[in-house]
């Protein structure tokens, strides 16, 4: 396959990481939360060891994308940081970085996806609902979101 390639992140990446996932948040006029939210930037193969983090890649070595999960319990993992910049949407990259999570999130054996959103990612959120994902009642996790989207990944094959 040519173009961006997906790999894993490892901490060698957390500049480049931090600096697309701010300009992305700076993008949709959202705080930077580097003690709390974002502290997961600051060790990215320890805080994603039980998970998965990963970056879109360019043949140039430019990182354009990024996407990861956690677990929140042993069924349930947390999708995180799936940003692309803006140049490069609209190109079927994030729908990649999105489908990779997912099978990735199935492998480990999670039976339920969640993640945390603002409704002006409306891009995004249309994304999500594409691949099955639904708002689903309760507070998000993040107090710079005001909603929750979850996947059932058994059902959703």
């Amino acid at each position: 396959m040519t173009g961006p390639q997906i790999r894993p992140a490892t901490n060698d990446d957390q500049d480049a990481v931090r600096a697309l996932v701010f300009a992305v948040l700076d993008e949709y006029e959202i705080e930077p939360a580097p003690k709390t939210t974002d502290r997961d930037l600051g060790d990215i193969e320890g805080y994603y060891r039980n998970g998965m983090f990963a970056v879109l890649e360019t043949a140039d070595g430019d990182i354009i994308g990024t996407v990861g999960f956690a677990p929140l319990s042993s069924a349930v993992c947390e999708l995180r940081k799936m940003y692309l910049i803006p140049r490069y949407r609209g190109r079927g990259y994030g729908a990649r970085l999105l489908k990779h999570a997912i099978a990735r999130a199935r492998t480990i054996g999670f039976a339920r996806m969640e993640l945390n959103t603002k409704r002006i990612m409306e891009e995004a959120i249309g994304l999500y609902a594409k691949y099955g994902f639904a708002q689903i009642d309760g507070a998000p996790v993040d107090k710079r979101c005001d909603q929750t989207l979850a996947l059932d990944l058994e059902a959703a094959r």
